[in-house]
């Protein structure tokens, strides 16, 4: 006899729906210092720049703990160790100027975005919101490469040089937390009207 698991849809997406939320909270706060208080002080917006793919890293872990572990998601494992190495790489690379940050920084958004990409597409049939993941995946890889366009251009450069793909990122988890909203209040209410 098999095991069926007979959770219901809007309870199993619970957790998927509060972390998209969490990551689109943190990616405001994120950017509101980054635009307040990184930009005027290069040690703040520094530890922002680290920040951001190491808080990747840890999303990244608490989701794939609440979704069966790293072990049974691949994407997200690589995207942890990859995103804790390139957080220590971007700390590094300061010592050799802001320019080479922003391009250790855009070769994570690249390869953070495709590991993006198939988590949504692992996700497609069990999750909702999935397309926005998607969107955002690539996104995030077609930013990772403009980040290097940047660096090689000569123009001034701080933290709120990736202030913008912070809040496409933003847009997206909250894009996906609202369809998971809607989705799972309308599951919730046929499942109640049976």
């Amino acid at each position: 006899m098999k095991n069926v698991d007979s959770t219901p849809a809007y309870l199993s997406n619970t957790w998927l729906q509060t972390y998209y939320l969490l990551r689109f909270a943190v990616s405001v706060v994120w950017i509101i210092l980054a635009v307040v208080l990184g930009r005027h002080n290069p040690a703040i917006g520094a530890t922002l720049l680290v920040a951001y793919p190491l808080w990747d890293a840890l999303a990244n872990y608490l989701d794939a703990r609440k979704s069966g572990g790293l072990g049974s998601n691949p994407p997200q494992l690589l995207n942890v160790i990859v995103s804790v190495f390139v957080g220590i790489a971007i700390g590094w690379s300061l010592t050799f100027g802001m320019a080479a940050a922003i391009k250790v920084f855009g070769t994570w958004a690249i390869v953070a975005g495709l590991l993006q990409l198939a988590v949504a597409v692992r996700r497609w049939k069990t999750a909702g919101g999935q397309w926005a993941m998607f969107l955002s995946g690539a996104q995030s890889a077609a930013a990772g490469a403009f980040f290097f366009k940047q660096a090689g251009s000569g123009i001034p450069l701080d933290v709120t040089t990736v202030a913008p793909y912070a809040g496409f990122g933003a847009v997206y988890f909250a894009i996906a937390a609202i369809w998971l909203t809607v989705r799972n209040a309308r599951q919730r209410s046929r499942a109640l009207a049976r």
